[in-house]
C-alpha cells in the first residue's frame, strides 16, 4: 500500500475556488441587503453603466456580448428595477442605459462587500500578505494583453 502525500491544487483550480468563495459570501451579504435576485452578469452592467450611460448596443461592445445577449441582461434588469432606459438628449432615437435607484443602492452594497472582505482578508493574513496578493491578481491580469488596462472599469470574465 503506497501513501502519497496530497497533491497541492492546480493554480487555476485555486483561482477558481478562491474565486466562488468570494462571490458566494458577495451573493448572500447583498441577498440580506434586499438584492437577492442578481443575475450572474449583472455586476458587470453595474459597473459599466457606473461609469457612464450607454446604449445596449455599446454596452454589448464593452461586455463582449452579443447584442441579443445584452439585450436580455438590461430586459431583465429592467424588469427587477436595477436599470433604466431614458431617451438620449443628443438623439432622440436612441435610448441610453442608466442605473435606476436599486441598482446604484446594489452596487454601493457590493463595493462595500469587496471592501470589507478585502479589509478582513488583510486582518487573517496580515497586511503584507494582503497587500502582496493584490499586488500579483493585478500582475496576473495585466498579462492577458488583449484585455484593457485595469483602470477602464470592466472586463468580462469567461471562465472555462
Amino acid at each position: 500500500m503506497s501513501t502519497s502525500a496530497a497533491q497541492p491544487l492546480d493554480f487555476g483550480v485555486l483561482l477558481g475556488l478562491a474565486y466562488q468563495h468570494f462571490v458566494d459570501a458577495l451573493h448572500a451579504q447583498l441577498a440580506e441587503h434586499g438584492f437577492d435576485d442578481l443575475g450572474t452578469s449583472f455586476g458587470y452592467v453595474f459597473r459599466a453603466l457606473a461609469a457612464e450611460p450607454l446604449t445596449a448596443t455599446e454596452l454589448a461592445m464593452q461586455l463582449q456580448l452579443t447584442p441579443q445577449g445584452a439585450a436580455k441582461i438590461v430586459d431583465d434588469m429592467v424588469r427587477r428595477g436595477y436599470v433604466e432606459r431614458r431617451v438620449d438628449p443628443a438623439d432622440a432615437r436612441a435610448r441610453r442605459l442608466f442605473l435606476a435607484p436599486r441598482g446604484k443602492r446594489a452596487l454601493a452594497a457590493a463595493r462595500a462587500f469587496h471592501r470589507q472582505f478585502e479589509a478582513e482578508f488583510a486582518r487573517a493574513a496580515g497586511t503584507e500578505r494582503a497587500e502582496a496578493l493584490r499586488a500579483a491578481l493585478e500582475q496576473l491580469v495585466e498579462l492577458d494583453s488583449k484585455r484593457a488596462p485595469l483602470d477602464s472599469g470592466v472586463r468580462l470574465l469567461r471562465p472555462l
